[in-house]
């Protein structure tokens, strides 16, 4: 996009910023390095001010239109000079933090992201101040054993291993329990990763996979390709690693799921039966505790006795659901986790960490050393350098949040967390039901709920179960519209999703509306405010409806 000189973006005072400064640019760049300390605390004070005043907002966002945000960053020149920090802040307070999303405000109920604790922001600071490379022993030295306590403390809530082993491997530096990465696409990859490399390994004069390739591979051990299996409701990082991997989408089998959005366990071992019938390698079958659309958690237990049979990797996604195993009440759910050779879990989602903090946790603590790497300069065998067995080669110490997390909230605390939020679920799709304007699409199994808006000329054919195909499509609009409408106003937030539903004998796809009750801080009240302002929202909807019907 192309402006014309008055309408660019308001950013003169970089320019009044620039007319005002020394001409030596040396001084001022060390003054960036070393601010006196009277200027540290101004800046502090602004900055706590500028994070109280956003994380109290209790709207969704501004309703600012995009286009309109767009015009304020359409300039791409560097300033020849530094600009005064204050200023910066300003500008930054004014077009950006304005106009960002309150993920905290107990009305956002539609994405997997919440309020944070209170210690997060103080850890932040603190952890940038040290500026840790996790990766290598020699950028953080005590960090890298305090993030493998951590992991541990964690591998120890799935698994529930023996003392003897937790003594012998937490910090055994040929063991690895888990690996923290900077999320959860990044911890599935490398459960794949691990997972085909184990599978394709060194034997008698091949190398493995990791030097040979696939194709040389599959060759040596006879296979005619490779597949990873699971629910067609995987998280779309599978389809990344089916592709980084060399198996390609084609190999990645999806299976069917029921009613309740969990995996048809008869058709997946099909699948299973199917693959050897074709040749096919499976580097890995897939379960999924809580779907990222809907919640839902296949039947672990079932799919660990076909995984065993096959004798194959059985890994866990449970980036969403695994924090359950803190539930006395719902942990029940994620029965057969501890089967599972590899098990993801996100900490910006239930564990009410920020973003950046994915984890895979390994049955076998020798798993990981099949995608080891050596680096003379930084990796070296034997040392405790994390970074060896793990994708990324530079990672903030993000462990801080982690270790804080499992200390300060502790397995209590993160119970009452779950149990809440499954509870306030429950209120929801209770209240869905007793109001004829909405339609409850699946019983939710975990914190996630999916429902849709019915307009009224449509509601006593839902009852009767009686829609068309055509009278699908016209909700599938109007939910659409709705979404949308409710996301620019900014009030409160809902996001929405695609289901499949079967109707006269054939599969018809669904708009959902899908909420997501992690917030500790959202009510009830906040509950009802946000579907009656989906109410309001649809009755203007329809009378805009009407009116264009009429013209």
């Amino acid at each position: 996009m192309t402006l014309s000189k008055p309408e660019m973006p308001k950013q003169s005072y970089l320019f009044e910023t620039e007319q005002r400064l020394h001409s030596d640019v040396e001084e001022q760049i060390m003054q960036l390095f070393s601010i006196a300390k009277a200027n540290v605390e101004n800046i502090d004070e602004y900055i706590e001010e500028l994070s109280d005043h956003f994380v109290g907002g209790d709207d969704a966002s501004s309703d600012i239109d995009l286009d309109s945000l767009v015009t304020k960053f359409c300039d791409s020149k560097v300033p020849s000079h530094p600009a005064d920090f204050t200023s910066y802040l300003e500008y930054l307070a004014e077009n950006v933090i304005a106009h960002s999303i309150h993920t905290a405000s107990p009305r956002f109920i539609g994405h997997m992201t919440s309020a944070l604790p209170y210690f997060v922001q103080p850890l932040a600071k603190l952890m940038t101040a040290m500026n840790q490379n996790s990766v290598k022993i020699e950028t953080a030295k005590s960090l890298s054993f305090y993030e493998r306590q951590a992991l541990a403390m964690l591998h120890r809530q799935i698994y529930n291993l023996s003392d003897n082993f937790y003594a012998e491997h937490i910090q055994n530096s040929q063991s690895t329990l888990g690996i923290l990465t900077s999320g959860g696409t990044t911890a599935n990859i490398t459960a794949m990763w691990c997972a085909r490399n184990a599978a394709l390994g060194a034997k008698d004069d091949f190398l493995g996979v990791e030097k040979e390739g696939l194709t040389a591979a599959l060759n040596f051990y006879g296979y005619k390709g490779a597949a990873i299996i699971g629910s067609e409701l995987m998280h779309f990082s599978f389809d990344k690693a089916a592709d980084l991997l060399g198996i390609g989408n084609r190999g990645l089998i999806k299976i069917p799921v029921d009613s309740n959005n969990r995996v048809r366990v008869r058709s997946l071992r099909q699948a299973v039966a199917k693959c050897r019938e074709q040749n096919l390698c499976i580097i890995a079958i897939i379960g999924i505790a809580g779907t990222t659309d809907s919640g839902g958690v296949d039947s672990l237990l079932d799919i660990a006795e076909i995984a065993q049979e096959a004798n194959v990797h059985f890994h866990i996604d449970a980036a969403w659901g695994g924090p359950l195993v803190f539930s006395q009440k719902h942990r029940y759910k994620l029965a057969g986790i501890e089967q599972a050779n590899s098990v993801t879990i996100d900490g910006h989602k239930q564990l009410y960490l920020p973003m950046g903090i994915g984890m895979l946790f390994l049955r076998e603590p020798q798993m990981a050393q099949s995608i080891e790497k050596q680096a003379s300069y930084t990796m070296r065998k034997g040392s405790f350098d994390l970074g060896k067995r793990a994708l990324e080669g530079s990672r903030p110490g993000m462990a801080l949040f982690l270790h804080a997390g499992l200390n300060l909230i502790g397995s209590k605390g993160y119970e009452f967390l779950i149990d809440e939020g499954i509870r306030k679920t429950q209120y929801m799709a209770n209240q869905i039901r007793s109001m004829p304007e909405f339609e409850l699409l699946a019983e939710p199994d975990t914190n996630l709920l999916l429902y849709r808006y019915i307009p009224e000329s449509l509601r006593e054919l839902v009852a009767k179960k009686q829609l068309t195909e055509i009278d699908n499509l016209f909700i599938n609009k109007f939910n659409e519209r709705l979404q949308k409408t409710q996301r620019q106003a900014g009030r409160t937030f809902i996001s929405r999703t695609m289901k499949t539903s079967n109707c006269f004998s054939q599969e018809i796809s669904i708009v959902a509306l899908r909420a997501v009750l992690a917030n500790p801080l959202t009510t009830e009240d906040d509950i009802d405010a946000v579907l009656h302002d989906q109410i309001q929202i649809a009755s203007e909807i329809s009378m805009s409806i009407s009116a264009e019907n009429v013209a």
